[in-house]
């Protein structure tokens, strides 16, 4: 079996991702002049990530939709386990989103100048001034249901236990006065382990999406608690929290 994924892996799936991400981007580049980033971000970025999971035959359950008010910005937290988080969110949340990633992302051929030209924010993990400078830079773009996406555990936890949180994204949500939007990735880890090549396809993931968590009253480290234990509990039972108390 594991020789079949292998040959899968480098025959079939390599190349149709290849194709998909050159014709996505091209596409991205050309309408990006002309068009809202957030237009072009449903019309590029949202088919390649559905299209980078068919193509993994990866199926992908929702849970808790209800809960995302399209007209509302929001400080979106996720848990994260693989390369594979970035397609379930895009593809699946049906959110204008922008993430937070490494700067080392912005030099990934096509990925890099895409996410350039759809307004995400890249900042440097090493210095803390300037990944602060890159957040403050980014504030007016969370407008009119625009949404930001941070991964809180700032990397991909290795073992699948979620990680204790960093409190950036939660600072920004208390200094624009934005709810927190909590959600639990199930699954995908083992479809791509972090650090590793073994690609598993044919796998289920659970998009779990928690009531959001509101800023009013309450300090930041209360909001991180509650954050963490929401996606905690997604993890463990797969559904959604109950509403945390005004």
């Amino acid at each position: 079996m594991r020789l079949l994924y292998l040959l899968y892996t480098w025959l079939i799936f390599l190349p149709l991702m290849l194709l998909e991400t050159v014709f996505f981007g091209v596409l991205c580049l050309l309408l990006a002049p002309f068009i809202s980033a957030r237009r072009v971000g449903f019309s590029t970025a949202i088919p390649w990530a559905k299209l980078g999971l068919m193509f993994s035959w990866v199926t992908v359950k929702v849970h808790g939709h209800e809960h995302i008010d399209p007209k509302q910005s929001y400080i979106v937290v996720a848990n994260h386990l693989s390369l594979f988080d970035i397609w379930v969110l895009y593809g699946w949340l049906n959110m204008d989103l922008r993430w937070v990633a490494k700067k080392e992302v912005r030099y990934i051929p096509i990925i890099g100048i895409c996410c350039v030209a759809l307004g995400h924010i890249f900042v440097d993990r090493r210095d803390n001034n300037k990944a602060r400078a890159s957040l403050d830079k980014a504030r007016h773009r969370i407008v009119r249901g625009t949404s930001i996406l941070f991964f809180p555990e700032g990397t991909r936890s290795r073992s699948g236990a979620l990680q204790p949180f960093k409190k950036g994204a939660f600072h920004m949500a208390k200094q624009l006065s934005l709810p927190i939007l909590p959600v639990s990735i199930v699954g995908t880890r083992e479809i791509l382990p972090s650090d590793t090549s073994r690609f598993t396809p044919g796998r289920t993931v659970t998009l779990v999406i928690h009531p959001p968590i509101s800023q009013a009253e309450r300090d930041v480290d209360s909001v991180i608690k509650l954050s963490h234990d929401a996606i905690a509990a997604g993890i463990t039972t797969g559904v959604a929290s109950a509403p945390a108390a005004s």
